[in-house]
């Protein structure tokens, strides 16, 4: 039996800060409770690890980056999909979802077969949860990023193809409610138990509302790579803030202005924003040249564009950065703004009895913070992923 022991850690528990002890067994938390004045040692087949002065909270879990530390999503093989989980790791995130741009037919199978091969084979790291596609049923006028000549209508054929070649995996899908056919799609696939997202849209308000009937539950990167809001037409950006559906926000102080985080916030209420990064292989790296997917990007200063137009591409944001982002931008308390990287994309996924947060009999995905919000101790599974400051491999 794998035991480990956390003593004398503030753990988030019901929305509060409590001293508490944290036993976990064969990956779940086991027990939670101050195991009295011998607190500090640990069953003899268990590693402790002392907690005290560091915030514990449950792992962030990234529902949309297309890669890291030298590595693209769309591109990368299922040995540099394993790098990037330990990567992620480090950065306290416990689970992701590999999300693939629009690429071609081809290209798009492939990326799908190498995250198949890397989840399989994964020991250790951030867990890969499964796969978000970015397309290709996207709206050319708000491409962003993408090519537009990828860009397609709806094709239920086509998304069944690839889910088959997932096995399932594609668990959320990122859609513009304007383009031919996407409302009928989006009902189809959230009876399939997919959660669709809906972005990259000038999409009019009724067209939104008629998708978020159907049954889509999110919007991605809220605000970018979409219409905004006008008075005398709502449009995709009134229907979403309106609407009980979660939204997505880019918190690197790029995308969103500060001010904007708050009103998103105010809005929606701070139990449907989830915090994503977005980020592309460029996180972690210096400025230069770097691929998402078949594009090519310049980073200057840490912000990513198109060499082709300069239009931004994705981020080089981290989930610590953005949970410290959203403590400075929001001016509210942390253990407000912990849900947003953890309990609502958990929510979003339907993970939410065993990730998320922390109680008895959920998974030991855990973050260790110190007192500047850093990652000292990533836990995913029960096991020991990132120690900052140790030679040691996980």
């Amino acid at each position: 039996m794998e035991e480990l022991f956390i003593a004398n850690g503030e753990v988030l528990l019901n929305g509060r800060f409590t001293t508490v002890d944290i036993t976990v067994r064969n990956g779940r938390i086991s027990s939670l409770g101050r195991i009295g004045s011998n607190s500090g040692s640990s069953s003899p087949n268990g590693l402790r690890l002392d907690a005290a002065g560091k915030k514990v909270v449950p792992g962030f879990i990234d529902i949309h980056t297309h890669g890291g530390n030298g590595v693209d999503v769309n591109s990368a093989s299922a040995a540099d999909l394993l790098q990037l989980s330990r990567y992620f790791a480090a950065q306290g995130t416990t689970g992701w979802l590999a999300s693939i741009v629009t690429d071609s037919y081809e290209k798009t199978l492939r990326a799908i077969g190498q995250i198949r091969q890397a989840r399989a084979e994964l020991k250790s790291g951030a867990q890969i949860l499964g796969i978000h596609l970015e397309g290709p049923f996207l709206s050319r006028e708000y491409k962003g990023s993408m090519q537009e000549t990828l860009l397609r209508e709806a094709d239920l054929s086509l998304f069944a193809d690839y889910q088959k070649a997932a096995a399932g995996l594609i668990k959320y899908i990122t859609v513009s409610p304007e383009v031919a056919g996407v409302p009928e799609l989006v009902k189809e696939l959230a009876a399939r138990g997919v959660i669709v997202a809906l972005g990259h849209s000038g999409a009019d308000y009724a067209t939104t509302l008629s998708c978020i009937e159907n049954g889509a539950a999110s919007a991605t990167h809220t605000f970018n790579a979409m219409k905004l809001l006008h008075q005398h037409a709502p449009g995709i950006c009134g229907a979403v803030l309106e609407t009980d559906i979660f939204c997505e926000a880019i918190c690197d102080g790029r995308h969103l202005h500060p001010g904007i985080i708050r009103l998103l916030l105010k809005t929606k209420g701070s139990a449907k924003v989830i915090a994503v990064t977005d980020s592309i292989m460029a996180t972690g790296l210096p400025d230069g040249f770097y691929k998402l997917g078949g594009s090519s990007v310049k980073v200057s200063a840490g912000d990513a564009r198109l060499v082709e137009d300069g239009t931004r591409a994705g981020s080089t944001l981290t989930t610590a950065k953005a949970l410290r982002n959203l403590v400075a931008y929001s001016g509210r308390k942390l253990e407000e703004v912990i849900p947003l990287l953890t309990a609502n994309p958990a929510a979003l996924l339907k993970l939410d009895s065993s990730k998320g947060s922390i109680r008895e009999g959920g998974d030991a995905d855990l973050v260790l913070l110190d007192q500047c919000l850093e990652v000292d101790t990533t836990i995913a599974g029960g096991k020991v992923v990132f120690r900052r400051g140790t030679l040691e491999s996980f």
